[in-house]
């Protein structure tokens, strides 16, 4: 019998032998990322998933789409917007002071790798209820990861049930340790519930809005939902 994650995957498959490059969101393509993201969405639940062992530091690969390791701006701050009672402008330390959670997450990138680690940040529910974040349909997150000749950082945007889920957090920390640049200093978003292109890293801004936006991968044909 399929697994559960076997059986998502076998899903967007079907999609994927059918992309047009140039139309990525139509055809049957479009079709099967719709038909994908229902049985997706209905298998998603709040409950919270325990990994394996720790994957070495030099093991686990790092990713951003910058010539190189991207670095904070000066005076980075996370800034948290949209339809909120409260907008958030936070610092590292500010981020430090609010509650705590850690998680050991198994990542499965789109290419077929996984790796695990543990992660130490807050949850987004914590954040959003700080912010007093309205019942949006989605949260959009954006970065300072910027392609070369760009202008415009790395972004995705989820689904508000994903972005809500318990292990769905801003990260600080990486196996008891500050997080590093190379895996998206000062903070990225992270969660069991995504496959790795939807975790931004070098996050700058997180947005509840009611408009479905694309990503940086998105845009160019990924799977929308991305769910594990």
């Amino acid at each position: 019998m399929l697994s559960r994650r076997d059986a998502l995957r076998a899903l967007a498959g079907l999609g994927l032998a059918a992309c047009d490059a140039s139309k990525p969101k139509r055809g049957i393509l479009g079709v099967g990322e719709r038909a994908n993201e229902r049985v997706q969405s209905a298998l998603l639940g709040d409950h919270e998933v325990s990994a394996g062992d720790i994957t070495p530091a030099d093991a686990f690969p790092v990713y951003h789409v910058a010539p190189g390791i991207p670095m904070p701006p000066a005076g980075w701050r996370l800034l948290v917007t949209g339809d909120v009672e409260r907008p958030l402008s936070l610092d590292l330390d500010e981020l430090h002071k609010m509650a705590r959670t850690d998680a050991r997450i198994e990542h499965h990138c789109v290419e077929g790798w996984s790796a695990i680690a543990t992660w130490t940040g807050v949850r987004l529910s914590e954040i959003a209820k700080r912010a007093g974040a309205r019942e949006t349909e989605y949260v959009n997150f954006r970065s300072f990861d910027v392609p070369q000749g760009g202008t415009v950082g790395y972004a995705s945007c989820w689904d508000r049930e994903s972005a809500m889920h318990p292990q769905t957090m801003v990260a600080y920390g990486m196996n008891g340790a500050p997080l590093g640049p190379a895996h998206g200093a000062p903070v990225r978003i992270y969660a069991a519930v995504k496959l790795g292109y939807k975790q931004v890293k070098y996050l700058t801004e997180i947005q509840f809005i009611s408009k479905r936006l694309g990503g940086y991968w998105e845009d160019q044909g990924y799977e929308w939902f991305a769910g594990v």
